[in-house]
C-alpha cells in the first residue's frame, strides 16, 4: 500500500501537470523553433520541421514522463509511439501554419514566421497536453487509483469482520 500512495503523489494534479508540461513542453518547442529556423536555411523548411519535430518529441517524452506527469522513470516504446501521433498532428498544424503565412505573405520576416510557427506550436501544444495526459500516461494513474480503491474495501471489511456488533458475525454465533 505505501508503493500504492507514493505512487499516487507522484501523479500531480491538472494544473501542475499544466504547468510542467508548459515549462519542460514549452522549453523543447522554444529551442525547437530556432533550431528549425537554423536547419531551414540548409535545408528545405518541411524537411527541418519534420526532422525538428522528431528530435524534439522524443526528448519531449522523455521529459513529460520523468517530471511532467509523474510516471517515475523513462518512457516506454509506445508511450513514445502514441506520443508521436500528436507529435504528427502538431507537425501538420505548425506546416499548415507556415504554408497559409506563405500564401498570405509573399516575403514574411524571419519575426514573422517565428510569431506564426510559436502560435501554431502553442494551439497544438495544448491539444497535446490532453492527449497525453487523458491517453498517453493515463494509465499509470488509472492503476493506482484502482489499486487504492480496492485495497480501502478490503480493510473495510477486515475491520467489519473482527467487529463483534456486526449483525453478520452475530447471526453466525447464533
Amino acid at each position: 500500500m505505501d508503493t500504492a500512495q507514493s505512487q499516487q503523489q507522484a501523479a500531480p494534479g491538472a494544473f501542475t501537470a499544466f504547468t510542467r508540461f508548459v515549462l519542460c513542453g514549452g522549453g523543447v518547442g522554444l529551442a525547437s523553433s530556432f533550431a528549425v529556423a537554423e536547419l531551414a536555411s540548409w535545408i528545405p523548411w518541411g524537411l527541418a520541421n519534420a526532422l525538428i519535430t522528431a528530435v524534439s518529441t522524443l526528448l519531449a517524452t522523455e521529459l513529460h514522463a520523468r517530471f511532467t506527469f509523474g510516471a517515475g522513470g523513462r518512457a516506454t516504446w509506445r508511450q513514445h509511439a502514441q506520443s508521436a501521433g500528436s507529435a504528427a498532428a502538431a507537425y501538420t498544424v505548425t506546416c499548415m501554419a507556415m504554408l497559409v503565412l506563405q500564401q498570405l505573405v509573399a516575403a514574411p520576416s524571419a519575426v514573422l514566421e517565428q510569431v506564426v510557427y510559436l502560435s501554431a506550436s502553442a494551439l497544438a501544444g495544448v491539444a497535446r497536453f490532453a492527449v497525453l495526459r487523458l491517453v498517453v500516461f493515463a494509465r499509470k494513474r488509472s492503476q493506482v487509483v484502482a489499486t487504492v480503491r480496492t485495497a480501502r474495501p478490503v480493510h473495510a471489511t477486515v475491520a467489519r469482520v473482527a467487529s463483534p456488533a456486526d449483525p453478520a458475525v452475530l447471526c453466525r454465533t447464533a
